[in-house]
């Protein structure tokens, strides 16, 4: 699980894992949220291989003056490394972090950022 100070904050993107073999990769593009009701809005960007992500909300412990200044901002920007994986960085608590976003089924994905340790948290889609 996610340090609550990372999952609050959302502040970790992570890598989309590839759905069984013979289905196509899905989509990362949508509305993403936590069991705390942080919210995320991820698509595709750049050459359309690329993984951008904005902060839509922020709640649980992470809801903090200084996190809250990333609503609304673009915090996370991954290349794709593997069909339906990207790596890249996080924008979280005033500095940057390593990101991993993975979908790990077609409405799930699983974000995991590293700053001095890995966490990771599961996201739903809601739209």
């Amino acid at each position: 699980m996610m340090l609550k100070t990372f999952v609050a904050a959302a502040a970790f993107a992570a890598a989309l894992a590839a759905p069984a073999l013979g289905q196509a990769v899905a989509d990362p593009g949508g509305v993403w949220q936590d069991r705390w009701g942080t919210t995320f809005t991820f698509q595709l960007c750049g050459d359309g291989t690329q993984l951008c992500g904005t902060l839509n909300d922020i709640q649980g412990d992470s809801r903090t003056e200084e996190n809250l200044a990333y609503v609304d901002q673009q915090v996370v920007q991954a290349e794709q490394t593997a069909p339906g994986t990207w790596e890249g960085q996080i924008a979280l608590n005033g500095g940057n972090a390593k990101a991993i976003v993975e979908l790990t089924g077609p409405d799930t994905i699983k974000l995991t950022g590293c700053q001095l340790l890995c966490s990771s948290i599961e996201y739903q889609r809601v739209s």
